[in-house]
């Protein structure tokens, strides 16, 4: 299935994006109307300059909310392990504490801050380390958790009053196992949360993102589609056209979390983009509309992918199949967010910015990512699967 988009192109790359997520129409491969010219919101100053401290923020959301918690004139202090991007900050944050949530957090001692945003915690071990010199010194404790939270991913419109998973009885709550880290994730996160409430009661936000996109993404899971449709030719989509998938922009949940911030807003919220739905097609025909290597989609079903052993998520990614125990995975509800005030970009933006910082990786990186060494199907698994779909169909 393909279609002919090139006005579409043309007029994305003059105005720099502006395929709203989800504003095109869900009719499976058509082209969406001529977009509209996207006006970022303008960044201001905040009325109160806060006292911020970020754990970690050097990662990949890290340095986003850094970015614009400083171009809001807010003070914004750092602490973690000084080894990503070491030097990234230096003479823009006020200050830069070393330590480590795992064993050392005494860099923490005597100091005061408004507002805590925590990125990098997984283990609810890290947020107790963290209190111990934090409780009592902070007026809002902001932890940025995840929708992997919830126990039941079929549900269709999972919200924030959704089941969430429960930790297995006979795991420490306190591990600091790397092993668990990936095994327990959801439940740890839960638990994580929890911890959140109990040492800042009264004074805390968590927010759980979906999956997170944008430029600095090294986990591939969204980059493999604009460096994959990059590189032209015949495409591996999966399953149908009209399948939902959502993600938002780390920029986009970076302006969120400084203004809640701002706004002392206080519960929790999921947030997820698009405002409205979007399918697949949508998605990929976006980010086509940013490129002009002139890729084709071959669109498989999931019985078929299934067949060759092909794994939602970690090869297509960013797609779950829509049915059964993942029924809900791309169909969450995020208007509680949105009613606050959660914006989001343009995809063709999206894509764009992701695509040009690919492109200024290093050679290497730029070859695993084609090759699906992080996530993505990888070129030689993609053609592998490609030739056994048309010989299917040929022979049918």
């Amino acid at each position: 299935m393909s279609t002919d988009r090139r006005s579409f192109i043309k007029t994305v790359t003059a105005v720099g994006g502006a395929v709203g997520l989800g504003a095109l129409p869900r009719v499976a491969g058509a082209a969406p109307p001529e977009p509209a010219v996207w006006t970022p919101r303008p960044v201001g100053k905040a009325p109160v300059s806060l006292n911020i401290l970020i754990l970690g923020g050097t990662g990949f959301t890290g340095p986003d909310q850094v970015e614009y918690a400083i171009a809001r004139g807010h003070r914004v202090t750092l602490f973690n392990r000084n080894r990503t991007r070491p030097d990234f900050f230096k003479g823009k944050v006020a200050e830069e504490l070393v330590g480590d949530l795992n064993s050392d957090t005494s860099a923490l001692a005597g100091k005061k801050f408004d507002v805590v945003i925590d990125n990098p915690t997984t283990f609810p071990a890290w947020v107790r380390n963290a209190g111990q010199h934090l409780a009592g010194n902070v007026k809002h404790y902001i932890f940025v958790s995840t929708t992997s939270t919830y126990s039941d991913q079929g549900i269709i419109g999972l919200n924030e009053d959704s089941p969430v998973h429960a930790m297995p009885a006979d795991l420490d709550p306190y591990t600091l196992d790397p092993k668990h880290a990936g095994t327990y994730y959801g439940p740890l996160k839960v638990r994580a949360e929890e911890e959140v409430k109990k040492t800042y009661p009264g004074m805390w936000t968590v927010i759980r993102p979906c999956l997170i996109v944008g430029p600095l993404d090294r986990t591939d899971r969204f980059t493999w589609w604009p460096a994959r449709i990059d590189k032209g030719g015949e495409v591996l989509a999966p399953d149908k056209p009209d399948d939902p998938c959502q993600f938002i922009d780390s920029r986009d949940l970076a302006e969120f979390t400084v203004r809640m911030a701002e706004a002392r807003a206080l519960g929790l919220y999921n947030a997820i983009g698009p405002a409205h739905p979007m399918t697949v097609a949508e998605m990929l025909y976006g980010v086509k509309a940013v490129t002009t290597a002139g890729a084709q989609f071959t669109w498989v079903p999931w019985d078929f992918l299934q067949e060759q052993k092909v794994r939602p998520w970690r090869d297509m990614t960013v797609w779950q199949p829509p049915y059964g125990r993942t029924a809900g995975y791309q169909r969450r509800d995020s208007s509680k967010a949105i009613a606050k005030g959660l914006t989001f970009r343009p995809l063709a933006v999206t894509a764009k910015d992701t695509l040009d910082w690919h492109k200024t990786r290093p050679e290497k990186e730029q070859l695993a990512t084609l090759n699906g060494e992080v996530n993505g199907i990888g070129l030689k698994r993609e053609a592998e699967v490609l030739a056994a779909w048309h010989a299917k169909v040929k022979g049918a």
